[in-house]
């Protein structure tokens, strides 16, 4: 049975990892330009609709989101209503008292937008950055997770663990108001993270960039049999996944992909992927991870997968790589005033049949909630 969908219900999502980017004529713009770019970004995003903004975190030279909540503290000034997080803090690098007195300040300022997904980080450069050995990779997050979670939920804490000094009776300032900074946990794939997410009681966040979303199906019935299992009501997913909108489809495949093509080129070298071809970025548009094309493209794709995996969230990694401020500009404008509304008033119409079987997750859920 397709997933019955309240289209007033979903939040729709930008991401960004602020990606250096190139002007009009191809050359280089400064970082600092391309941070203030991105606040502009985000400005429009409010005004024409878009639910959040969200900024990743990396370390790397192509992208500037090393500090992401300074950026959507200086957006938080400048909007009214869009909600305000990230996509993803790598948590298991971060102290996760530090991340609660950014973001409960966040959540000051921004009278109550802001938001968080934390995860493992599938990038780890920040590990040797700060001095964290990649061996302790799934302790780091499971520690610091539940740090978190106890921080946000329920001071003052006392609190124990390997990586961090303990706690005492311990306050955090500025206080959150009850259920303020919604926190989800970003998995890409992983049986044991959604198992975990469930077992904390937290919003799930796939991160599909490749291949087609179904293969998720498994998961998502996973995560939702995790939360009975585990003694929690049903709880928002959401879905994160790269695309481009632009006034036809040829126009938005002549403008992302050759710089798609640089960035999974770069990634073919650094992680041993195949090389990108235009054949396989066409695949990924026509029954992939790609939401890029014409507005109704895309709003079709997007109203398909929210349907097929019953998503609460669907945030969108806008126009990857070096693409120039004006185009990022032009395709948020027609994400939010063009693809939105459609893909909303597609989700109000009678549902298909399903596109694919949601078959059972390969995980025993049993052995993983010992183990856990």
């Amino acid at each position: 049975m397709v997933n019955a969908v309240n289209p007033q219900d979903i939040e729709f999502g930008l991401d960004t990892f602020v990606y250096a980017s190139v002007d009009g004529s191809g050359r280089a713009v400064d970082g600092d330009v391309v941070i203030r770019n991105t606040i502009e970004e985000a400005v429009l995003a409010d005004t024409v609709g878009i639910d959040s903004f969200n900024i990743a975190e990396h370390y790397r030279p192509e992208m500037m989101d090393s500090a992401g909540h300074v950026m959507l503290a200086a957006i938080a000034g400048r909007t009214e209503r869009i909600r305000l997080g990230t996509a993803v803090t790598v948590l298991s690098t971060q102290d996760p008292v530090r991340v609660y007195t950014n973001f409960a300040t966040l959540d000051a300022v921004s009278n109550g937008r802001a938001q968080l997904i934390v995860g493992r980080g599938s990038l780890t450069e920040s590990f040797p950055l700060f001095g964290f050995d990649l061996a302790d990779y799934e302790e780091l997050f499971e520690e610091k997770l539940d740090l978190l979670t106890r921080l946000l939920r329920d001071q003052p804490v006392t609190w124990s663990g390997t990586f961090r000094p303990p706690l005492t009776n311990q306050y955090l300032s500025p206080p959150l108001p009850e259920g303020h900074v919604p926190t989800w946990v970003g998995v890409g794939g992983s049986p044991q993270s959604v198992i975990r997410a469930a077992r904390y009681g937290l919003p799930l966040m796939l991160a599909v960039i490749g291949g087609p979303a179904r293969r998720f199906a498994p998961l998502v019935d996973l995560y939702k049999r995790a939360l009975v299992a585990y003694g929690h009501a049903p709880l928002p997913i959401g879905m994160h996944s790269h695309g481009f909108v632009a006034r036809t489809d040829e126009e938005a495949v002549a403008i992302q992909w050759p710089y798609w093509a640089e960035v999974f080129e770069g990634a073919a070298a650094e992680r041993g992927w195949a090389r990108p071809t235009m054949e396989r970025f066409q695949a990924e548009i026509a029954d992939g991870s790609l939401y890029l094309g014409s507005p109704e493209t895309v709003a079709n794709k997007i109203a398909a997968v929210i349907r097929q995996l019953g998503l609460s969230r669907f945030d969108w990694a806008y126009a990857t790589g070096r693409v120039p401020h004006e185009q990022r500009m032009a395709t948020i404008e027609l994400y939010g005033r063009e693809v939105i509304p459609r893909v909303r008033a597609l989700l109000a119409e009678p549902s298909p049949e399903p596109a694919f079987s949601s078959a059972p997750a390969t995980a025993n859920l049993g052995a993983a909630s010992v183990q856990q």
